[in-house]
């Protein structure tokens, strides 16, 4: 009876000694909270899905501090979604798993985050997503998923105006990569030029991950269109460019934010000329505190940020908000994931470097903008033509 009574005060010790922080609510026996990352970390669209990683890192470690002195540790966790849904749904699941997770800063390609979505939804996992752009990211009605960057249904017809009303595009051959990404921003475009009087004169799809493109730049060739419009990714996207200026086209060649990317110029090489992009992502070095964040970033990695670096960093900084502000409703405990769910999605006026965000009923940023930029020269970023705003 005297060993039962001991063991029973040592594990009774043992309980009253253990995790304070630790509420009723919570999903974790740990003051841990874990973020993690899913973009491309691998693969050709791997400069963004880096970017984005590094961004919401620097965010995070930033932020550390103020969540230690709240009783709470700070972990990413980063996943590499290699642009692939199904490599993205495995990682999500995963996510799902791990009780210490959340929140997702990502993704990058809307083929991804939408079926991914799905089960950060099931596990009440937050999504702050930084870069993807299709209509249906937001538009199912899930409350886990949040967006900081602009729409396609908002993308493709700033892209159409500006090729029909200042570029004097009437005769338009598109290309798109048959993802939910191109094909969305391809199809939005294609009903804005057709509403302001251009002419589509082929409508072609090509497969990401080949590097010979002359069989749809043959056919471009023959429409003799005015202004080709390319809807995908950079990897295939500058392949597009360099093959088709050395078969002698000189329209100008325009596309999405997909192609916003150094690695754009890098592939395109000096066939960059002429070459115009609508983006989400905006001019970081425009502002004192994007010329700050420019100056950390190259500080603490060692390289300069790409579009899509700043990106991350405000998505990361939207989570924390929401983060710290449901701690804060929880009397300083650890809140469940659905009061962080509740949390992030109330966000308003947050002022990031390059964005401020307010989340309407939907989990769309009301605030998202469209940037315009033209590249005379094989030089990154491209040159700032004007911006759109809802």
């Amino acid at each position: 009876m005297l060993i039962v009574a001991s063991i029973f005060l040592i594990g009774l010790l043992s309980a009253c000694g253990s995790n304070s922080k630790q509420s009723g609510e919570g999903n974790t026996n740990s003051n841990v909270v874990k973020i993690a990352t899913q973009s491309p970390l691998s693969g050709s669209n791997a400069i963004i899905g880096e970017a984005i990683k590094l961004g919401a890192q620097m965010k995070l470690e930033e932020e550390a501090a103020k969540f230690e002195e709240l009783g709470f540790t700070l972990q990413l966790e980063p996943y590499d979604d290699q642009a692939d849904p199904k490599k993205g749904v495995s990682n999500a699941n995963l996510i799902g798993a791990d009780e210490s997770i959340y929140g997702v800063i990502g993704h990058f390609n809307s083929g991804v985050s939408i079926p991914s979505s799905e089960i950060y939804e099931k596990y009440n996992i937050t999504m702050v997503n930084p870069g993807s752009t299709a209509t249906e990211v937001t538009d199912r009605g899930l409350k886990t998923a949040n967006r900081i960057v602009a729409r396609d249904d908002f993308q493709g017809p700033a892209g159409a105006q500006y090729a029909v009303n200042e570029l004097g595009a009437k005769k338009i051959f598109v290309i798109q990569d048959k993802t939910a990404y191109g094909t969305g921003v391809a199809n939005a475009f294609v009903e804005e030029a057709k509403k302001l009087g251009a002419e589509i004169v082929g409508y072609e799809g090509i497969t990401v991950g080949e590097k010979d493109f002359n069989g749809v730049i043959n056919q471009a060739a023959n429409r003799k269109p005015d202004l080709i419009y390319y809807a995908g990714v950079y990897g295939e996207g500058g392949i597009i460019i360099k093959q088709a200026r050395e078969k002698g086209i000189t329209v100008p060649i325009m596309g999405g934010d997909g192609l916003d990317s150094s690695g754009l110029v890098e592939i395109a090489g000096d066939a960059i000329k002429d070459v115009y992009i609508t983006s989400v992502a905006g001019e970081v070095n425009a502002t004192p505190e994007g010329e700050k964040f420019i100056e950390a970033y190259r500080a603490k990695f060692n390289k300069n940020p790409e579009a899509f670096s700043v990106y991350g960093y405000d998505a990361m900084g939207v989570f924390l908000t929401g983060l710290e502000n449901a701690i804060n409703e929880n009397n300083g405990q650890l809140p469940s994931k659905e009061k962080v769910v509740e949390a992030v999605r109330a966000v308003k006026d947050y002022k990031g470097v390059l964005t401020d965000v307010t989340f309407d009923e939907k989990g769309d940023n009301i605030n998202a903008k469209i940037y315009l930029f033209k590249f005379e020269e094989a030089k990154y970023p491209g040159i700032y033509v004007g911006e759109v705003s809802r």
